[in-house]
């Protein structure tokens, strides 16, 4: 090599490489796409032509938002408002009020996150809150997932209980039913503890834009895929497990009581909610679960995965739950709704109260006087009448 000529070589060669990079970095996205998950650099991560659109799609800037804000709008004050029933209106506690309240207060807090999401999306996905709240709404929108999902695998039990065994002490027992409530938040935030421990937000290079959640850093995804894959199975497929051997038990044990025509009617209804309740649980959380699963799993194998437009409105399907939850657990019941209609019109429980004892104290009232009233009679041989005051009676024969 000539004198001079290996400055200009190397010269030469940067610019090849400064020239290339970006093409062959879109043909390794193209030869291996993931999901969102792309070239990394140390400061954040290409995403090829595929990946951005689906990002900037109307998908996840204009159809989520809308879902998310009808969840939000509704689902705050009807869990709320379930909440405040059961707590302060509710008299006599029960094992399946105290699962309800936990699955009302799961919603909610699920639900008050809700804005953070709203505003991302409709910020063109971009994450301007910084990461430490990105991990928290991250790990608040699957732990309350999971609670909720826990929750509702435990209504079931109840329900199994109350339905086949009525006169079992075990589903009385308000100690076990709120050592299990509490036995779940443990587990559930304990579990959620490697969300807090690898990148929520990463930088897209060459977009002006900063993703939370949507991005995965190939350098992380093993930690990523091991705390999905093991909640898709613990957190999900075992509570639904669960949920529909109870729900098929009880529909068998209502099925068999249904030879009396005077209960017939009732029964029928109560297969109608349990079939809306089965299939309500498994449509929200069913795909969501499977497509983290099939997600993740494909891409710890390094798979190729076009379906993540499916898998993003998977998860925003589940959080629908949030708002069907009040009317099917909770507004079915005629004495939550009587407690809804007096906290609307701020009717105290103390008045509550004395309305009801008026009440019955009319309704015995009525019946005694319908019962005296019967035993004036006439008999063939004589008119007898008889009276009674203040311990003195008078009779003709």
């Amino acid at each position: 090599m000539a004198p001079g000529c290996g400055p200009k070589v190397a010269l030469l060669w940067s610019l090849v490489l400064t020239i290339s990079s970006p093409i062959a970095g879109n043909i390794l996205d193209e030869a291996t796409l993931k999901g969102f998950i792309g070239t990394e650099t140390k400061e954040g991560v290409y995403l090829s032509t595929t990946d951005l659109g689906i990002l900037k799609s109307p998908l996840t800037t204009v159809l989520l938002p809308i879902v998310y804000i009808l969840v939000f709008v509704v689902g705050l004050p009807a869990n709320a408002l379930a909440i405040w029933v059961f707590v302060f209106r509710t008299k006599k506690k029960n094992p399946s009020s105290i699962f309800m309240a936990n699955l009302a207060l799961c919603d909610l807090l699920f639900v008050v996150w809700i804005p953070l999401k709203i505003a991302y999306h409709l910020n063109g996905n971009d994450w301007i809150y910084g990461e430490g709240l990105c991990k928290v709404l991250v790990a608040f929108f699957y732990a309350n997932m999971y609670c909720s999902i826990a929750f509702i695998a435990c209504i079931s039990v109840q329900r199994y209980w109350a339905i086949v065994h009525p006169l079992s002490r075990r589903q009385r027992d308000n100690a076990v039913s709120v050592g299990v409530s509490a036995a779940i938040w443990l587990a559930v935030w304990v579990t959620t503890a490697p969300l807090y421990l690898y990148d929520q937000t990463v930088r897209v290079l060459g977009q002006n834009m900063v993703a939370c959640h949507d991005v995965t850093r190939p350098s992380q995804k093993k930690m990523a895929a091991g705390y999905f894959l093991t909640a898709g199975v613990l957190g999900f497929a075992a509570p639904a497990v669960v949920s529909v051997v109870a729900y098929v038990q009880m529909l068998r044990a209502l099925r068999s009581s249904m030879t009396d025509e005077a209960i017939a009617k009732k029964r029928r209804k109560a297969v109608v909610l349990i079939v809306t309740v089965l299939v309500m649980f498994l449509v929200c959380f069913g795909p969501s679960n499977i497509m983290l699963v099939v997600h993740y799993s494909l891409l710890l194998a390094g798979k190729s995965n076009n379906g993540y437009g499916f898998y993003v409105l998977s998860l925003c399907l589940a959080s629908l739950n949030s708002v069907v939850d009040p009317f099917v657990y909770y507004f079915i019941s005629e004495d939550f709704r009587e407690h809804v209609r007096n906290t609307l019109i701020c009717r105290s429980q103390r008045t509550v109260e004395r309305m009801r004892v008026s009440f019955s104290a009319l309704k015995y009232s009525r019946k005694n006087t319908y019962t005296s009233g019967t035993t004036t009679g006439t008999t063939s041989g004589g008119t007898t009448t008889g009276t009674t005051s203040g311990g003195t009676s008078s009779g003709t024969a």
